[in-house]
Order: C-alpha cells, then structure tokens, then sequence
C-alpha cells in the first residue's frame, strides 16, 4: 500500500510539473510565432506598397489586381527625370531642363531579389492564401486621387495560433484583425503593423 501512494504521489508531482513546464512555455513560444510571422508578413507588405508605389510612377495610379501589378512591372519601364540647371535661359523661369530616361522596371526588381509572382501569397498561409488588394480613385481634397489597400487577417498566417485563446498571452492579439495598409478613402500608404 505503502508503495501504491508513493507512485501516485510521484506520478502527482510529475504531472504538476508537466503542467508548469507547459504554462511557462506555451507564451513563450506563442509570442516568438506571433513576433516571426508577423514579421514575415509586415516584410511581404512593405514590398507590395513599393511595387505599387512603382506601378504608380509608371501608369499613374495602382494597380488592382496582382496579376496586373506584375504584367505592368514586368513589361513596363521606369521613369527616370534628371534636371539640369540652365541659368542662361530667360523662357525657364525654374532655370531648369528635364532630361527623362526610361530604364526596364523588371531589370531593377530582379536586383531587389523580389519575385513578382509570389507577392500575393501570405506567408505562413497554410493553402496559398492571398492578399486581399483594392485600388480605384477617390475625390479626396476636391481632387481625384488614386487610392489602394492590401490586407489579410492574423488567422490566416498564424496556424495553430489562430485562436481568441492566445489572447490570454497577448493583450492586443486579435485573430480576426487585418494587417496591412493603405486607406480606400484617402491617399495614405501607412501600415497597422506597428
């Protein structure tokens, strides 16, 4: 009998510990996902916002849809404006000239690393999950401007931790928030990820 309590005071202890081992870890490990995946996607964001803010230099406004984001980028070419001071001239009232050359886009992004036909995909997205992505023009100020945002929620790239129970570990997760930026109702590029 003696031997039987011993046994179950052991198995008692070990499971206790068990228990404490895991509610220490479990944080630890949620926070250092949410911080490497979320990174991951703040990463994925930031070259979007510059591969539009070039298909704006080039075409004028963003492109709505991955896939003319990449057709315009891949065939298109960037403007390069060079002005040259011209004091001599009196018509030039900015005594300047504008010299504009063109260079491929796509020889530029190839540089950068950045591949343009995985852009839409979210990291860590479990089935190619994409980004959500809008553009059109907006009367912001009494003037028409081109507007866009691309977003995807924190469930999509967390995996196992797409869950309202790991909020106990982290005030301000929200599964179901969006990541990402731009506004559809005014001209601003900012991120939320901050």
């Amino acid at each position: 009998m003696k031997y039987v309590v011993n046994l179950l005071i052991l198995a008692l202890i070990g499971g206790l510990g068990y228990l404490l081992v895991n509610g220490i870890q479990t944080p630890i490990i949620f926070k250092a996902e949410l911080d490497k995946r979320k990174g991951a996607v703040t990463e994925r964001l930031q070259t979007i916002r510059s591969m539009q803010e070039l298909h704006r230099e080039i075409k004028g406004d963003f492109a709505s849809t991955f896939d003319s984001l990449e057709y315009v980028l891949s065939t298109d070419s960037i403007p390069f404006v060079k002005l040259i001071a011209d004091p001599e001239d009196p018509t030039n009232e900015d005594k300047f000239q504008k010299e504009v050359t063109y260079s491929a886009a796509i020889d530029s992004i190839r540089a950068m690393g950045i591949d343009l036909g995985q852009l839409q995909y979210v990291p860590y997205g479990e089935n190619k999950e994409t980004f959500e992505m809008k553009a059109d023009t907006t009367t912001y100020q009494s003037i028409n401007v081109p507007v866009m945002e691309c977003m995807t929620r924190y469930k999509v790239f967390m995996g196992q931790y797409a869950d309202a129970k790991f909020k106990q570990y982290d005030d301000t997760y929200e599964p179901e928030a969006k990541i990402g930026f731009g506004s559809m109702a005014s001209p601003n590029l900012e991120g939320n990820w901050n």
